[in-house]
């Protein structure tokens, strides 16, 4: 049956698909749509030919052959029906043969002679009752049945007569109508192995994407509102709703940077997933921005952020003489004017990260000033602030957003407390001593 296996290459090959790869998937795609066809043979296989363009389906028939001869299976079917002879069916045979040639047949019929019955001496079907009766027989390798045949033989019997199925010779059985249905196996099959390509060199591109900062095109879909697909050059990741800032507005063709969550394997191809509202993305648009987080002059230690409303960048310099917070903030403010653009209306609070908790808490307070920080628990990371009664609402925050992310970016448990009242109370306690 002729195909253009030439053609199908070169599509192949244009979209990176090994040769190998691609004739075994067409071989099996044919051979099953050959086994659905009427009267198809059981066992079969498609061989390819290159060079002439055609394919040939060869098959095998089965070929049942007895595991033993005539001789062999009618002595076994003979010794099966009529089983073990025993000791004592012997003797009862022997004893009917005797009574025969000197009583005559109804002697026979009951097996007793009159030498028997003198000396009080039975054979046969008639027996002297025994004091203690004979112990029964556990063993069931051979039992007879009342027809005379035994089970356990025969059942040998019947598995050493039990047929051998062999496979006989490859013939071509082609059938002369299968072009259509060759051609279009050929197209599903090609079709797959395309897409298949196509996803694994886009899962190949994005999964070192991972983690990273992307400049993308919104793409608005009637049928998924809820979520944004966002078109990173040939290819669309999926903005969902909890990723996205509140309140931040998305206007198809405008384009957008986005951090890259996640990359995986889904039913439909490789899904992509983007954020607008993950700490990390303020880490990566600040790496564009400040040449001294590059080249490790300056690190940022800690980020806590509520996305569209404030977030909190804890930074210390690696390189004696550099400013971290100036680093970041840039000339006239011109570096973190640059990453606020991006963010919409989000505010940035840059704070100096220290190895010392009281200091470290104290930094992240701002833009609320802590006269003192006293650390109750280093195990369980509580800390008291005392701030001035005129700046505990800059302190807290508010609804207590300040708190939060101070909360957040320190790790710690932070109590917020008025100086002036904590002064009072120490200068009470030392009156009292």
């Amino acid at each position: 049956m002729e195909l253009d296996l030439t053609g199908i290459h070169q599509l192949a090959a244009e979209q990176g698909i090994d040769t190998e790869t691609l004739d075994e998937a067409l071989a099996e795609a044919l051979r099953q749509a050959y086994l659905k066809t009427p009267h198809a043979a059981k066992h079969a296989r498609v061989e390819l030919d290159d060079r002439a363009g055609t394919f040939t389906v060869w098959a095998q028939d089965e070929i049942a052959e007895p595991q033993t001869d005539n001789a062999e299976i009618g002595g076994s079917a003979e010794e099966a029906k009529k089983g073990p002879v025993t000791e004592g069916a012997a003797g009862v045979a022997q004893g009917n043969a005797d009574a025969s040639e000197k009583h005559g047949p109804e002697a026979a019929a009951t097996g007793i002679s009159d030498s028997d019955s003198e000396s009080g001496h039975f054979v046969g079907s008639v027996s002297k009752p025994s004091a203690t009766p004979a112990p029964e027989s556990h063993t069931s390798a051979t039992t007879v049945t009342p027809n005379g045949r035994n089970h356990a033989a025969f059942g040998k019997y019947a598995r050493d007569a039990r047929p051998v199925v062999h496979l006989g010779e490859e013939y071509d059985d082609t059938p002369n109508n299968f072009g259509r249905l060759a051609a279009a196996t050929a197209r599903q099959v090609i079709s797959q192995l395309f897409r298949d390509a196509e996803d694994n060199k886009i899962f190949g591109a994005f999964s070192g994407q991972k983690g990273k900062l992307v400049t993308g095109i919104i793409q608005q879909d009637a049928n998924d509102a809820s979520n944004v697909h966002v078109a990173v050059g040939e290819t669309e990741a999926l903005l969902p709703k909890r990723e996205q800032i509140p309140g931040e507005r998305y206007r198809h063709g405008d384009r957008i940077r986005v951090y890259v969550v996640n990359v995986a394997r889904g039913l439909k191809g490789p899904e992509i997933i983007v954020s607008r509202s993950h700490p990390e993305l303020v880490r990566r648009l600040f790496e564009r921005e400040v040449p001294e987080l590059a080249s490790g002059a300056v690190s940022i230690m800690a980020i806590a952020r509520e996305a569209g409303a404030r977030t909190k960048i804890a930074v210390r310099a690696n390189t004696q003489g550099v400013n971290p917070k100036g680093a970041l903030i840039g000339p006239g403010g011109a570096r973190v004017r640059a990453v606020m653009e991006n963010l919409g209306l989000e505010k940035i609070d840059i704070v100096d990260w220290s190895a010392d908790p009281a200091k470290f808490v104290a930094a992240a307070l701002s833009p609320a000033v802590a006269t003192q920080v006293n650390v109750i628990s280093e195990k369980n990371k509580t800390a008291i602030a005392f701030i001035h009664d005129d700046q505990l609402s800059l302190a807290i925050g508010k609804e207590g957003q300040n708190a939060r992310l101070s909360a957040k970016l320190t790790g710690w448990k932070i109590g917020i407390e008025s100086a002036e009242a904590h002064e009072q109370q120490e200068s009470s306690k030392g009156a009292e001593m």
